[in-house]
């Protein structure tokens, strides 16, 4: 079959062409943006073809898919529709390879990319392992018995998608241009984790979480001892954490481990408990973790002389918090400075008192203008990012082409956070801070 992604450079959308390429389909796709993307690399891999404008021919019998991103309006959904091609939602497309395999869901509103990657690693290495990660990554081969996929909760995707075990991270407001409320959130979780047909994880620390009434086993973990699976001991340490983990008032094992913030523990603690689930010796999975190595662009870290550049995923509060603590637990000498790109007019109209509190635990925070790819200003009248501003304490709103002004931290750790492109702005950074490290 022939299919055609449009949006194909999106961090879904991108993941799902590979999996179809993976399965003998041919695939290609649309995107109206030119400059790479960290989503690119498997399709790049691949050798499937991107397309920027309206002019390659598309056979009658190709499937297109499409992210949300583009309106009915959008110039390649109009030709789309005037060729008379079959048009399938994305999140049905998803659904059908979930029905193939025994799948593993990861959901929640942070953590999902994390977590989805952990447990694909140590599977993969066991018995074999098809995933879906939300960074671009994915691999499908026919004879793998478990599928782990990211199960993204937006515009109610991860109702298409037919779960054996899943995973519940957390439950907060979020993505509230597609719901009326958290209550409205809840219920859309509780009907996911109904489609559960074997056992579902849920962090029991999360008060939403435990207002879900699972009609499976369901096993809770956390810090709380209220929970079956209980994280105990924990040490904040330089190079990582070191825990212990009791599973139904029994000492499991103690874990030491390379990753940084309360966060990345719960992540690693659902993967442990799924990976154990299915058999999978508590020494293998701790070899495992001790070479993990996170997402695109979740903490990944680069140094530039003696600054330390992090490009981070986050576009949420509780994520900007997490990953700025994280930061401040492996470097406790230097100063964290904040690099923050909003995305989406409705996010930023939600959360902009609670993005300023997330922001203000750096020491110094730069802010852009807000990066909008599915909305229109016009549908937010007076949403923009000084709403943010107006309430950081130490700050500079920042033009994303002109880096210059944040080299005066050159030497203290530099946090770029978006679900936007920061590749640019990264780029412009390492450049200017070359050319100061050479004056020198």
């Amino acid at each position: 079959m022939k299919y055609y992604c449009i949006g194909i450079k999106g961090s879904g959308m991108a993941t799902l062409a590979c999996l179809l390429n993976d399965l003998g389909e041919t695939v290609s796709g649309y995107d109206d943006v030119k400059e790479e993307k960290f989503t690119e690399k498997g399709l790049k891999a691949r050798g499937i073809p991107i397309f920027y404008d309206s002019t390659h021919p598309l056979d009658k019998d190709t499937i297109v898919t499409y992210s949300k991103a583009f309106k009915e309006d959008h110039k390649e959904m109009v030709r789309v529709r005037q060729l008379g091609l079959t048009i399938k939602e994305y999140n049905e497309v998803v659904g059908d390879l979930t029905k193939r395999f025994q799948t593993i869901s990861v959901c929640g509103t942070h953590g999902k990319t994390t977590t989805t990657s952990m447990i694909s690693d140590i599977i993969d290495k066991s018995y074999g392992c098809n995933y879906f990660i939300g960074d671009g990554r994915g691999k499908l081969d026919k004879k793998n018995q478990y599928f782990v996929i990211e199960s993204d909760e937006f515009n109610r995707h991860f109702l298409k998608y037919y779960p054996s075990i899943a995973v519940v991270t957390n439950i907060e407001l979020e993505h509230m241009e597609c719901y009326q409320d958290i209550d409205d959130i809840i219920s859309t979780f509780q009907t996911f984790i109904e489609k559960c047909k074997d056992t579902v994880f849920l962090c029991g620390d999360n008060e939403n979480v435990r207002k879900l009434k699972p009609t499976t086993k369901a096993i809770y973990y956390g810090f709380s001892e209220e929970n079956d699976a209980v994280i105990k001991n924990l040490k904040r340490l330089t190079d990582g954490v070191q825990f212990d983990l009791w599973i139904d008032e029994t000492y499991f094992s103690t874990f030491q481990l390379p990753l940084f913030g309360n966060h990345m523990v719960l992540d690693a603690v659902a993967c442990i408990l799924v990976c154990h689930h299915l058999n999978i010796p508590k020494e293998q999975i701790f070899e495992e973790l001790q070479k993990f190595h996170n997402a695109e662009r979740r903490f990944q870290e680069e140094i530039c002389g003696n600054t330390v550049i992090i490009d981070d995923y986050a576009h949420h509060p509780t994520e900007i918090r997490a990953t700025l603590e994280a930061a401040r637990q492996k470097y406790p000498d230097k100063k964290i400075i904040a690099i923050f790109k909003p995305n989406t007019y409705s996010r930023t109209k939600d959360f902009y008192s609670d993005f300023a509190d997330s922001l203000n635990l750096a020491d110094f925070c730069f802010l852009t203008e807000i990066d909008a790819n599915r909305e229109k200003q016009e549908e937010y009248p007076g949403v923009t990012s000084k709403m943010i501003f107006d309430l950081l304490e130490n700050k500079e709103m920042l033009d994303v082409h002109h880096m210059e002004s944040v080299t005066r931290f050159s030497g203290e750790v530099i946090c770029f956070m978006s679900c936007a492109s920061v590749a640019h702005m990264k780029a412009d950074l390492i450049s200017h801070l070359a050319v100061k490290q050479t004056d020198k």
